[in-house]
């Protein structure tokens, strides 16, 4: 079924891809895939979980700076910088997965994941501050949606992004 997903996905973006045709292609049953994922969002938040699970592989145990080894004040912009590069791979379908529901996306196992890297870090790099209202404030930043916005609306490029990131980083770690 995620194969299947994840393909339509690719093909059509995941707006344009029902959970019928999601069954149709997997050679499933509608109600199966419904049992199994509930919704669209869901489903997208599944066929993810492969691509987030590198990325938090790469947090835990990667090089520096995004790995162990770094200050942490660069491990935060490293980590920002990755989940933009996220974004940019998989943008329509975070968008289908964080949108599906009301604050879904901070309901998603991932996002815990990243708020607790996060406020951890800033634990670290930025003890004056709350760690766990700043770190949701940062990932706010990198959400697909707000992502899209600055790329979409407001024209900006990738590497403008990651920039305003890393020094609104560095702005409150100094």
């Amino acid at each position: 079924m995620l194969d299947a997903a994840e393909r339509l996905f690719a093909q059509r973006g995941p707006q344009a891809v029902s959970m019928d045709d999601v069954a149709r292609a997997a050679g499933v049953g509608k109600g199966t895939l419904f049992r199994r994922f509930g919704d669209r969002a869901s489903l997208a938040r599944a066929v993810l979980s492969t691509h987030e699970a590198a990325f938090q592989e790469a947090l835990i145990r990667g090089a520096p700076p995004l790995g162990p080894g770094a200050p942490a004040s660069e491990r935060l912009v490293a980590f920002g910088r990755g989940m933009l590069g996220l974004v940019e791979a998989h943008g329509e379908l975070l968008l289908a997965a964080e949108t599906g529901a009301p604050c879904g996306r901070f309901r998603a196992g991932p996002y815990a994941s990243y708020r607790f890297f996060v406020s951890s870090l800033l634990r670290e790099a930025a003890p004056r501050l709350d760690p766990d209202y700043t770190a949701d404030a940062l990932l706010a930043t990198l959400g697909a949606e707000f992502v899209a916005y600055l790329r979409d609306d407001r024209a900006l490029a990738l590497e403008q992004i990651a920039a305003s990131f890393e020094r609104l980083v560095r702005s409150l770690v100094q």
